[in-house]
């Protein structure tokens, strides 16, 4: 059984930065791609960024060159960098293992909250 832990949200003012961490449990994370999701306040659940076992990223067309995704395989920990921080980014930030066919594991949400 895996478990997903994210921490690392918070307040911060527009314009700037927060580092979200997804700790997992078990053997399947460097095996799983590992994607973050958010979802804003009345919004449905939207997909942020996306790394493969392998290094590939991608990313959803409102990053806009703001964020990076990245893993660490040895800590079994991946990592949400995301700067110039925008009202709108304000959202619960989730963190899953997706295994090409489904998802395998779901974090509870770390909350991030852009304002001044």
């Amino acid at each position: 059984q895996v478990q997903l832990v994210e921490s690392g949200g918070g307040l911060v003012q527009p314009g700037g930065s927060l580092r979200l961490s997804c700790a997992a449990s078990g053997t399947l994370f460097s095996n799983s791609a590992v994607r973050w999701h958010r979802q804003p306040p009345g919004k449905q659940r939207e997909l942020v960024a996306s790394i493969s076992s392998g290094g590939n990223t991608m990313y959803g067309d409102f990053v806009k060159g703001r964020f990076t995704i990245s893993r660490d395989n040895a800590k079994n920990t991946a990592y949400l960098q995301m700067n110039s921080l925008k009202p709108e980014d304000t959202a619960v930030y989730y963190c899953s293992l997706f295994n090409g066919v489904a998802y395998v594991a779901w974090g509870q949400g770390t909350q991030v909250t852009v304002s001044t």
